[in-house]
Parts: C-alpha cells; structure tokens; sequence
C-alpha cells in the first residue's frame, strides 16, 4: 500500500526539506508571533496543504493543545487537524488542509500592522456590503455554537484566526489552538490573545473563565467586523445588533448573555427585528 507523503509519515528528521521532497513548497510563513513556521505544500496529485510547525516551547503546548481541541470539536468552518508529525529533537507539526482565503489581520513577529490601509484585507472586508459581513459573522458564530457544545470555551480568538475568501465569499477559522475546555480558572498573569477582543477577566490570575467570556469575545467581533473603521464609530448594523453586542460586552460576566447560544438567539431576532403592526 502506498502511503500519502503527508498523512503516512509520523516522524521527520526536519520539517522543511521533507516538504520539499514530496511536494512543492509553494508559501512559507515565518515571522508569525505564535513561534510557528508554516508552509504551503502542493504534492505531485495537486493536492494543497497548510503544515504548522512549533519551533518554540510555547508553540509547542499550544500545538499540542490545538490537537486536543480539534479532536473534540469538528465544524464546517473550522479548519481542522488531520494529522500530526514528531519531528526529532523534540519538535512537532500539524497537516491541515489547504483553504484559500487572507487573513484580516497578520500578526507577525515584527509588530502590528495598519488594519486600516485600503488595501489591507481588514480594510477590503469592512468596505464589503454588510449583508455578507453578516453573513461570514453568523458562520464565526455557528462554530462556536459548535464548540459550546462540545464544553470548549474561546480562547486568543482575534482577527487574525478569521481567513476569508473573497472570491467565493467564505469564512474559515484557523489557529484556534489556544481554545480549551472550560470552565477553567486562568493561572498566569493573564491568557493569551488581542486586547481588542479580550474580556476583562482574561487579565486577571485566579479569574474564573467560561462561556460567557466567549460571548464577549463573539460580541467584540461583531462590533469590530461591523465598523467602517478602528474607531468604532461608524456602525453598520442596526441598533437592535448594536444593543445586544453591547449586552455581550458587558465589563461583570453575570450581566452578559448566559450561553453562546442566547447570545446568537438574540443577535439573529436583531438581524430581522419585527415589523410595527399595519405595516
């Protein structure tokens, strides 16, 4: 039997020349903040993959916990895992499918980049026709119905795990390896992630940590995904939206909605809010 090159092998020597053995190296992404390398791979059948490879200790537990995740929690949006390599000397990659897309936002080792330049993805997204803004949300949003289901709670969610497809008008989600199961208590300084998408809890050691503060981040995503701007003061949607990300968002968790679901319930019935009566 003839193993895939990528599927059947469980162990490297390195990563990289591998790659370039059984396929081309079409992409690689090296200054990523995550302590991660990864690669576009086309084999010889044209088949497209994405491998991520740890290169730093914390990479790794990540890594290893996004395996984990991905192993618990399966979605049409999520990206997932396939499967995994031991490299030798400690290290480790995952193989993922290939998807096409951009990121919307970049993070690289080097810095934060402008959300707001016109050409930024960021940028091309917001200035979309907010009905398929809201569209690609409520696809972010029924995967984390998915991963409420299945007792995971969000965590390092951010612009930057969305890969949206311009030309086939798809959202993926990519990168979730810091999403664990829930509801835990958060024992460092603070939990990994983009302040700008973060709850007020996820600052704090010894915080409790559950669904609501996945509601939060999903509130914030739609504020962010729904603004002309990085201001956020050019709203798109509705006032009833608005009203329930503000609910979402709320500074004491007791005050959010109770469950990622009651969160979407509301959020859909102020996407189409009843018409008055006689009209």
């Amino acid at each position: 039997m003839v193993l895939h090159p990528l599927l059947g092998v469980d162990e490297v020597s390195a990563v990289e020349p591998h790659l370039g053995r059984v396929g081309e190296v079409f992409r690689v992404f090296r200054e990523q903040d995550s302590g991660c390398v990864s690669y576009g791979v086309r084999l010889l059948d044209g088949a497209r993959w994405f491998v991520k490879e740890a290169v730093t200790g914390r990479a790794r537990r990540s890594l290893e916990r996004g395996w984990a995740f991905h192993r618990a929690v399966r979605h049409t949006a999520i990206v997932p895992q396939v499967h995994r390599i031991a490299v030798q000397q400690g290290g480790s990659a995952v193989v993922m499918p290939w998807r096409e897309g951009e990121v919307l936002y970049h993070a690289t080792a080097g810095g934060h980049r402008d959300r707001t330049s016109p050409g930024s993805p960021m940028a091309r997204f917001r200035a979309l026709p907010p009905a398929r803004v809201l569209g690609a949300f409520d696809r972010v949003l029924d995967a984390h119905l998915a991963v409420e289901a299945a007792g995971h709670v969000a965590v390092d969610f951010y612009d930057g795990a969305l890969l949206y497809d311009f030309t086939a008008d798809v959202m993926h989600l990519v990168d979730l390896d810091e999403y664990r199961p829930g509801p835990f208590l958060v024992e460092d300084e603070r939990l990994p992630g983009s302040r700008r998408f973060m709850a007020p809890e996820e600052f704090v050691r010894g915080a409790f940590i559950d669904i609501r503060t996945t509601v939060f981040t999903l509130g914030r995503t739609a504020r962010l995904l729904l603004d002309a701007g990085d201001e956020e003061r050019a709203w798109r949607g509705t006032p009833q939206q608005l009203a329930v990300v503000e609910r979402a968002t709320f500074p004491n968790p007791d005050d959010r909605y109770r469950t990622a679901r009651d969160f979407a319930a509301a959020w859909r019935e102020a996407a189409d809010p009843p018409r008055e009566a006689g009209r």
